[in-house]
């Protein structure tokens, strides 16, 4: 069953109950309008969705019954027993088909005719005072009718009524649900049983206590990390706390279908508006997105397919002339990438000119003749975004007002989302949203500068250089007064955060930079790719964001505040506004096809490795099985008999110690070791070293004389070293402890580090 279905049974559901309740409130006030009113709204509902679904049954029963209502609503009949009764059996119906649809996915084969004839009936009775008996309702054979009244009004002598015949029994195939079921329960698996609607409001009230849990229970932890007789129950609130925002955050989470299932009928009567030919494509319509979220992005999104059809996908004489399609294709896409979720709306267009944008943006005065003369072409499609700017020759009821893209910048900008662009002339555009999980908790890391702790979203850091006081002078070159780094043989600008807080520091600052360690945040942001040189760096940590005022917003370095775990408040880093500010270029299309094409070559002469350092050896991990790497003291390392295992994110993580970084540590509690986090299969895995030494490109060994491979070793830095087997770590389950081991077994984990 497909999401709209299901969501369709239970409003279905909930709409039938509300009937139930306003017709048996409405045999003691038959000339209620509003009950009158509430029942119409509930089967018209009914009828209007099942249309769209093809439920052609369910839409012709509800259809007589709304007939029906429409009558009683206008004040051409009155609400007396016979209606009511019939209006009962209708509900039964009703019900017995959205059941047959949940459980067998269509809506079955059950005869309602007499039922619709008894609808239909009800509409012509004349008005009287007295009531005439209803027929009971008999389906292919099958009684689906309510219990008749026990003392029955004479009928007028005009009229000719039928006996009522016995109730026959009940079938348990039967489609219609006879009302002496009516108080038995559903299946355990109905769709309105397993859901419960919940305002927005209240959920927004819970993620702002989740969100201050999650501050507590950080200081707690830095609170008691000394403490013993507290460790576990802090690391147990941890546990919990993790639990409760996951599931806080998955009852917000909506389908992006949401959004995407409105854009057919926009795109159908704009392409008869424009004399379009325009075939629309949806992909990754599953991909869930905070409810909030979600509800921010509809005006954006909007937008951005207007365009897509005004300025994009040319009329099908053009588009014959230039030797395409004379249908053109606009495709929504949706997929999650990290901690963001990209919303991609692409078409198959005439994509933008850059020089006319040069142009039109010169000539609306958004910047001189200079400056665009600078621009490269990336940058002059940022200019789409300025208020005011649009190549249109004329305003029409479309576009032309220079509004669109703006709106679609600033709103997704609002909820600390990012816009990109890429256009290939005479090939099409691609407009690409990208929006955070969630705004309310996100993972950072902690950086120091200036003596001041900063946040850094995570979900924009790549990786971390360590440059020690001796590398200083040989690895950080300079070119016209701007910094770079030599990353794996591409040249990677620097920005250094404290020039960037405080411009006037320069010649002391260099000289005590060269005396001091450097931690350089490798960072990519709307599409530029630097490093963020620091002082110092603490632990990650889950920051509950908060909005700045608008004194500290207007600086534009920030995009939040937030209170770390040892109670000091720290302002959140926005790499794409820092990137921005110090200048760095924004990577090209040729650029970024030359990356990809050294980086194919690279991974041609030999895979990347990460190169790390146990007590005892070197051995290299491969980059691409790993996750993350995590810093904690020995205290957090816990034993399931003697398998060391990790209390990691609310799940236990085995730690391999091949390499004796466990016993190195002489069980001082307060020793800090590195675990690198990977991905082995579909489990992940700890492995346990000392430092984390470089990542680069391994080549392959062979056996002298043969062309025989030497397999669990690699070239790396000129030295053979090992690679680490991560198939080898056992899975938890067969390492528990055994009935009787021996102290010497700690010391003999499997050999996973060659």
């Amino acid at each position: 069953m497909d999401e709209l279905t299901r969501e369709f049974l239970i409003e279905s559901q909930e709409g039938l109950d509300r009937m139930e309740r306003c017709l048996t409130d409405l045999e003691g006030r038959p000339q209620d309008t509003d009950l009158l009113g509430e029942i119409f709204r509930s089967v018209h509902t009914i009828k209007g969705t099942t249309g769209f679904l093809g439920f052609k049954r369910l839409e012709k029963l509800a259809h007589a019954g709304e007939n029906l209502l429409g009558l009683l609503r206008d004040g051409k009949l009155s609400a007396n027993q016979s209606i009511i009764t019939g209006l009962l059996q209708l509900m039964d119906g009703l019900r017995g088909i959205l059941r047959t649809i949940e459980t067998d996915s269509n809506e079955g084969h059950g005869e309602d005719g007499q039922l619709i004839g008894l609808l239909n009936e009800l509409q012509i009775v004349e008005h009287s005072a007295v009531s005439v008996e209803v027929k009971a309702v008999k389906a292919s054979g099958q009684a689906g009718a309510l219990p008749l009244p026990t003392k029955p009004s004479a009928p007028p002598p005009q009229a000719i009524v039928e006996p009522v015949p016995p109730a026959s029994p009940i079938d348990a195939k039967s489609n219609v649900e006879p009302a002496g079921d009516a108080g038995k329960p559903r299946p355990a698996n109905a769709a309105a049983d397993s859901t419960l609607r919940v305002d927005v409001m209240l959920l927004n009230r819970m993620m702002n206590l989740v969100g201050e849990l999650v501050l507590t229970r950080n200081q707690i932890l830095q609170a008691t990390s000394q403490d013993p007789n507290l460790t576990l129950l802090s690391r147990r609130l941890d546990m919990v706390t993790a639990d409760l925002r996951e599931s806080v955050m998955k009852a917000r989470m909506q389908p992006v279908s949401n959004v995407f299932s409105k854009f057919p009928r926009i795109i159908r009567d704009l392409s008869h508006t424009l004399h379009r030919k325009v075939r629309l494509e949806l992909d990754g319509q599953e991909t869930e997105l905070d409810k909030s979220l979600l509800e921010a992005i509809k005006d954006p999104l909007t937008h951005a397919v207007r365009n897509s059809l005004d300025h994009g996908i040319e009329p099908p004489e053009v588009r014959i002339a230039a030797g395409k399609d004379p249908e053109g294709v606009l495709k929504l896409r949706a997929y999650q990438e990290s901690s963001h979720v990209i919303i991609e709306v692409s078409d198959d267009g005439a994509g933008i000119a850059v020089e006319k944008v040069r142009n039109k943006a010169i000539e609306r005065g958004l910047i001189s003749a200079e400056r665009a003369a600078q621009l490269v072409e990336r940058e002059l499609l940022q200019l789409i975004f300025l208020p005011g700017f649009s190549t249109a020759e004329a305003i029409t009821n479309v576009s032309g007002r220079g509004v669109g893209m703006d709106v679609v910048r600033t709103n997704v900008e609002k909820i600390g989302g990012k816009v990109e662009i890429d256009s290939r002339p005479g090939r099409g555009t691609t407009l690409r949203l990208r929006i955070p999980l969630t705004l309310a908790i996100i993972p950072a890391l902690i950086v120091r500068s200036l003596d001041q702790s900063f946040a850094l979203p995570q979900g924009a850091l790549s990786e971390l250089v360590h440059v020690p006081p001796a590398k200083v002078a040989s690895t950080i070159e300079w070119m016209e007064g701007t910094a770079l780094y030599r990353l794996r043989g591409q040249l990677l600008p620097l920005i250094f955060l404290d020039r960037m807080l405080s411009p006037g520091l320069r010649g002391a600052e260099n000289r005590e930079r060269a005396e001091q360690d450097n931690f350089i945040a490798v960072l990519d942001a709307d599409g530029r790719r630097f490093g963020l040189v620091v002082d110092g760096l603490a632990d990650p940590e889950e920051i509950v964001v908060k909005p700045l005022s608008a004194v500290l917003k207007s600086i534009g370095l920030y995009s939040g505040a937030t209170v770390l775990g040892s109670g000091d408040l720290a302002l959140i880093l926005d790499p794409g506004s820092i990137a921005s500010r110090a200048g760095v270029a924004m990577i090209s299309q040729e650029d970024r096809v030359e990356v990809v094409q050294e980086e194919d070559s690279q991974a041609a002469m030999g895979s990347q490795y990460l190169l790390v350092q146990s007590a005892e050896r070197r051995a290299a991990v491969p980059l691409g099985d790993v996750l993350r790497i995590e810093r904690i003291p020995l205290s957090r390392i816990e034993y399931i008999g003697y398998r060391p295992v990790l209390n990691f994110e609310g799940n236990l993580l085995p730690v391999e110690d091949s390499g004796g970084v466990l016993a190195a540590a002489g069980g001082n509690p307060d020793a800090l070791l590195t675990v690198v986090v990977c991905r082995e299969g579909n489990r992940q895995v700890g492995i346990a070293v000392v430092h984390v030494l470089d990542v680069a490109a391994g080549s392959e060994l062979f056996e002298a004389g043969t062309q025989q491979r030497a397999g669990g070793v690699t070239l790396l830095n000129q030295q053979v070293t090992g690679i680490v087997d991560l198939g080898a770590v056992a899975p938890l389950l067969a390492g528990a402890m055994p009935d009787s081991y021996s102290t010497a077994d700690w010391n003999q984990p499997t050999e996973i580090l060659a």
